[in-house]
């Protein structure tokens, strides 16, 4: 395969908050891309710092129609609230073969097209755990994105961890599962702390011990492919600890609260596309 020419290299990030370091990181750790690829717009200068910090050599632009105009993949890396302003402020800079790339929850792209006056338009959802390389990315687009685009779209977010396509009628699901689902693990690992101090832990200790054991059990589950159920049951003994605890977790409802918390997450998403 050709190797892309430095234009098609650049990439622009419209906002440069933790998600555009995340992947700016990311691009660069894995030597996709180089620092001075990069140019980005984002008007706070704490957002600049950061960046400079973790990526030293990033370039910055004065306008965010320069950064897109500079770029051949332009990343819209801000909050749906601002997706509108944002694509207004890019409408008529980008270059006729550049592709927009948002990861904007819930804004679709008919929208994104519309606001930014192009039909190269791909949807990203990544979640926070880009940040340390081990990210999800799902991922849809617009039947203009040529195919070698769509394919150097998928190796960068391959840069940050696994990426999965979807028809963009699932994306609001896996907004609420895999983008908001961090906060919803953070907030089990956090109750698991709970209930090991609760039981007599010292507190730094419980908080290790849930944040490895769930470390460990993602682990599990992703190389061995098995069903949860299979190893829930495999440490589920007759009459053991396993099983009162599960016991207890039926009762209350926690199964059926996650599922209705990723279903809640869902319908805001797609109230705020």
């Amino acid at each position: 395969m050709t190797a892309p020419t430095t234009a098609d290299r650049t990439v622009a990030m419209i906002g440069g908050g933790q998600m555009a370091l995340a992947l700016a990181e990311g691009f660069c750790r894995a030597g996709l891309l180089s620092a001075g690829d990069i140019v980005v717009y984002d008007p706070h200068p704490p957002a600049r710092e950061r960046l400079v910090a973790a990526v030293p050599g990033v370039r910055f632009a004065a306008t965010a129609g320069e950064a897109a105009a500079a770029a051949a993949f332009v990343f819209l890396a801000v909050k749906p609230q601002q997706a509108t302003a944002a694509c207004g402020e890019i409408a008529g800079s980008l270059r006729s073969a550049s592709v927009l790339v948002s990861i904007a929850a819930g804004v679709t792209l008919a929208s994104l097209a519309r606001m930014a006056g192009t039909n190269r338009v791909v949807r990203v959802m990544p979640n926070t755990p880009c940040l340390m390389g081990r990210g999800v990315s799902v991922v849809c687009q617009t039947a203009d994105v040529p195919a070698a685009a769509a394919t150097r779209i998928r190796d960068l977010l391959g840069a940050v961890g696994h990426v999965h396509e979807a028809d963009e009628a699932q994306m609001n699901a896996v907004t609420g599962l895999s983008g908001s689902g961090p906060g919803f693990i953070a907030l089990v690992v956090e109750a698991l702390a709970d209930g090991g101090v609760k039981a007599g832990l010292p507190r730094q200790l419980a908080l290790a011990l849930a944040v490895e054991t769930l470390s460990g059990t993602g682990a599990l589950l992703e190389q061995t492919g098995e069903h949860p159920a299979q190893i829930k049951d495999r440490v589920s003994s007759p009459g053991g600890t396993t099983i009162a605890g599960l016991a207890v977790l039926e009762q209350r409802g926690v199964r059926g609260a996650l599922i209705d918390a990723v279903v809640a997450a869902a319908h805001r998403a797609k109230e705020l596309g």
